[in-house]
């Protein structure tokens, strides 16, 4: 019987289910010389470089879009208080 590929590539997408290691983990998210993307330490696909500024980049910006949706749920309804009942009137 043979044991099954810890780690590869499928398709061009890189994955791998080997117990990672604390040095591991540490190092797949700093890589100066690599760009935004590089290969994720444990499971499918890629991870963002946090040696790359355009990742911090992308995650201020979606820091930005998660603080302005949850700041404006509240205050669709205009006031976040008001349980008055609403007339309507049917012609």
């Amino acid at each position: 019987m043979t044991d099954k590929q810890q780690s590869g590539e499928l398709f061009g997408i890189p994955y791998d289910f080997e117990r990672p290691s604390l040095g591991r983990m540490l190092s797949a998210y700093w890589q100066p010389g690599s760009g935004m993307l590089v290969k994720k330490p444990f499971g499918i696909g890629y991870t963002l470089n946090l040696a790359n500024w355009r990742s911090w980049l992308v995650l201020g910006v979606a820091a930005a879009l998660f603080y302005h949706e949850s700041g404006s749920i509240g205050s669709a309804d205009g006031d976040e208080g008001s349980e008055d009942p609403v007339e309507v009137i049917v012609d």
